[in-house]
């Protein structure tokens, strides 16, 4: 006999019911506590994003050396994959390119010398992190220093061509081969800007007159003049050219003071001047003080040079081509120029160069070269040295 609906209800059991162990607590102290825990999660939260706040500013801070002292063109991931392929296939050989990338890498950790233990620590996702906010401060350096020698440069090019019409500093059309006195400072060192012809085929881009990243430009010699003889003699020693250099790395104020060549007798104004810098400082820091530059590195004036290159042309936008410029290998050459001199006779004018550039940019200064065996053998040292060594001698006389 089938059961009826009712039945059937009537005959399943009743779940037990749960007892609650609770002791009875005030509302109003549980909402406190729960109150407090929230504002403990919304400090921790707090406090994790001001760790992340200070690594972003850390790393984007640190990164506007990179264009100014590393490399201005070659990416960081591209540096260290060439230092892990040595690393990993130490008896491989190497192209100029890789080997242009290595000593970028040697340059980046002397730059950053926390560098390659942090990346050491870090995972594939924290490391591309890292690369992307060094970039981001490397790309605004560069940018800050083109925004300022924009202006800087056209002023400069005024008052030594005593220009008429004079060149706009807020614009760049009017630069470049179209006017003659950029034109003459960026003409190949082999031709001479002068000459009807040549002035003729540049500003026409015919193939007899093709110019591009293998000349080196006029503005780069001492004079604006080279000897074509001794295309070394003057390179690297020009006045605008060291006056750019101060712009960035010193201050916009102090590029005005390079007159001297940093020899004989200008040497007591040139630490004047230093010192003058100094106490400036503790106003405004310089760049060359924050990123602790006490001498002139030579990709440090292949940056110089190609920003002030920039400078002088009409392109409004920065780039690595310009027409038949390669501003890259324009960098490279430079480097080159410094870092891979064919010889020892060579390898000591390059000193000399760059002693001379530190000169003019630091005054004779060379506190960072009193290493410890060098004061050593100075006369206070070499004193107390004499003086132990008498009394030594008196106590065992006793």
């Amino acid at each position: 006999m089938a059961l009826s609906g009712d039945d059937s209800a009537g005959d399943l059991p009743v779940p037990p019911r749960e007892v609650s162990l609770c002791v009875p607590t005030s509302p109003h102290a549980r909402a406190k506590r729960r109150i407090t825990a929230l504002m403990e999660e919304v400090e921790a939260l707090k406090q994790d994003k001001a760790v992340k706040h200070r690594k972003t500013t850390y790393y984007v801070s640190q990164g506007r050396a990179i264009c100014r002292m590393v490399a201005l063109y070659s990416p960081i991931e591209d540096l260290v994959a060439e230092n892990d392929r040595r690393c990993e296939d130490r008896d491989s050989g190497s192209t100029l390119e890789q080997d242009h990338l290595q000593r970028g890498y040697i340059e980046l950790a002397k730059s950053l010398p926390w560098f390659h233990e942090r990346l050491a620590t870090l995972d594939h996702e924290e490391s591309e992190d890292m690369f992307r906010k060094l970039k981001r401060g490397a790309d605004s350096a560069r940018g800050d220093d083109t925004g300022t020698l924009k202006d800087l440069v056209a002023s400069w090019i005024n008052i030594l061509c005593c220009l008429t019409p004079l060149i706009r500093t807020d614009d760049k059309h009017h630069r470049g081969f179209v006017n003659d006195a950029c034109g003459q400072l960026l003409c190949p060192a082999e031709w001479r800007w002068e000459d009807p012809v040549v002035k003729a085929g540049i500003r026409n881009r015919t193939t007899s007159f093709i110019v591009s990243e293998n000349s080196w430009p006029t503005f780069m010699y001492e004079n604006y003049e080279a000897d074509a003889k001794n295309l070394e003699h003057g390179l690297m020693k020009s006045k605008l050219l060291v006056m750019g250099f101060k712009a960035i790395f010193t201050s916009p104020s102090s590029a005005n003071e390079v007159d001297g060549d940093g020899d004989g007798a200008d040497i007591i104004e040139n630490c004047r001047r230093a010192r003058r810098r100094s106490d400036q400082a503790k106003v405004k820091t310089c760049v060359a003080s924050i990123i602790g530059m006490r001498k002139v590195t030579p990709r440090a004036i292949a940056y110089t040079a190609c920003q002030i290159r920039f400078a002088l042309s009409n392109i409004t936008s920065w780039r690595t081509v310009d027409g038949d410029f390669d501003y890259q290998i324009f960098w490279n050459n430079i480097v080159d120029f410094f870092e891979a001199p064919p010889g020892a006779a060579a390898r000591s004018r390059v000193n000399q160069l760059l002693e001379w550039w530190t000169r003019k940019v630091f005054g004779r200064n060379h506190r960072e070269d009193l290493t410890p065996d060098v004061v050593s053998k100075m006369s206070v040292n070499a004193l107390a040295a004499q003086r132990q060594q008498m009394e030594d001698a008196a106590f065992d006389s006793d």
